[in-house]
């Protein structure tokens, strides 16, 4: 059963929760580089875009879901 994560917002500035980076890689195509995808999800949500404050958390999030 796969565990339900709770949402919450990741980039303050552009208003990017959790969600919107699962949604954006699930969206896509499959990703073998957590460089890659956040090049993608950046694209996508404009996260770490403005003050780049939520860069590791975005990192560790789309490593996250990558591995799940």
């Amino acid at each position: 059963m796969k565990e339900m994560k709770e949402n919450y917002e990741i980039c303050h500035c552009k208003k990017v929760t959790y969600f919107d980076v699962e949604n954006a890689l699930h969206n896509n195509k499959t990703f073998t580089e957590v460089e890659e995808a956040f090049a993608d999800v950046q694209r996508i949500t404009k996260c770490s875009t403005g003050c780049g404050g939520c860069h590791d958390e975005i990192m560790k999030t789309i490593s996250e879901i990558m591995s799940a």
